[in-house]
């Protein structure tokens, strides 16, 4: 038994359903892959569950913390090959062609990017943490934040240069 009463598992249920689109946007931005994905949000939601009565205030950010060390223990045991990202399928109501165009150009440059690049880029530019929060995040020195930022922005300008309005953003 995961919860110790009916409340509480009523108060999972509804945050999963309130907040389960977000959170699976961050795990396939830190992924790359929406199998991975998938995996990933399971994994930080079967965690939080554990530990649902734990969690004082809001526990979106609880479970936020889970995906990204979830994350970076995947890469840190294994270096597995990355896979494209076209065969993504968003869950998303369809964007205007440009848009459409430019997000999966800025999807295919942010594949090859690696899995510590990815998060450290997610981390500081989607979840618009600071680099000592991401290092905090991460378990990592700020050095190793900024250095990893400036090594991965470079690598997308030179991975797709028409993207560099939008990285200059």
């Amino acid at each position: 038994m995961l919860f110790r009463s009916d409340s509480g598992q009523a108060e999972f249920d509804e945050f999963v359903r309130s907040r389960a689109q977000a959170l699976s946007r961050t795990a396939y931005l830190l992924t790359g892959d929406a199998h991975l994905a998938e995996d990933l949000l399971q994994q930080a939601l079967l965690s939080a569950a554990k530990a649902w009565h734990r969690i004082e205030g809001h526990p979106e950010p609880y479970v936020r913390r889970i995906l990204y060390t979830q994350n970076i223990s995947w890469w840190r045991r294994r270096r597995f090959a990355e896979t494209p990202l076209d065969t993504h399928e968003a869950t998303t109501a369809a964007p205007e062609t440009g848009d459409r165009e430019l997000r999966l150009s800025l999807e295919q440059a942010l594949a090859q990017l690696t899995l510590k690049q990815r998060t450290i880029l997610v981390l500081r530019y989607f979840e618009d943490l600071t680099e000592a929060q991401t290092a905090d995040m991460l378990g990592l020195h700020v050095g190793t934040v900024k250095s990893t930022g400036r090594k991965a922005l470079d690598r997308l300008r030179t991975l797709a240069p028409h993207l560099e309005e939008l990285i200059n953003d």
